[in-house]
């Protein structure tokens, strides 16, 4: 059995020798985006913008809808189940003194697609652009 002893400089020497072998130097950070165009779309990919627009006006949207079937919809079904609640919606149809408001939700409902619709294309222009 061969053992080679070594001293304790020549064992820390080749620990150094290892460790810059192994280390690797970070690669330099991105330099900032120059000009104002650069500089907006870095913002909107960063911070994730499109992402949270797309999130606050399809919701906004969506809970104009339900209210338009709760207020429209619901609402005078419950009027009708409870006699003294006649008052509840609005003007279309009278079913048994009744009123039955549809225009109002259908209004919000084909709002709500065509909203829909439009930010469906306004992500896939973005996502052209390498926005996400």
């Amino acid at each position: 059995m061969i053992v080679l002893v070594k001293n304790d400089d020549e064992i820390l020497e080749e620990l150094r020798r290892i460790r810059t072998v192994l280390e690797k130097p970070a690669p330099p950070a991105p330099p900032p985006p120059k000009g104002l165009w650069k500089e907006f779309m870095d913002f909107l990919s960063k911070y994730k913008v499109m992402g949270l627009a797309v999130a606050f006006i399809i919701g906004l949207y969506l809970g104009n809808l339900v209210k338009a079937l709760v207020q429209d919809l619901i609402l005078p079904v419950i009027g009708l189940a409870i006699p003294g609640l006649a008052n509840l919606s609005g003007v279309i149809y009278y079913v048994s003194k009744q009123e039955f408001q549809i225009g109002d939700f259908l209004v919000a409902l084909v709002t709500f697609i065509i909203v829909a619709f439009v930010i469906f294309l306004i992500v896939k222009i973005t996502k052209k652009w390498g926005i996400e």
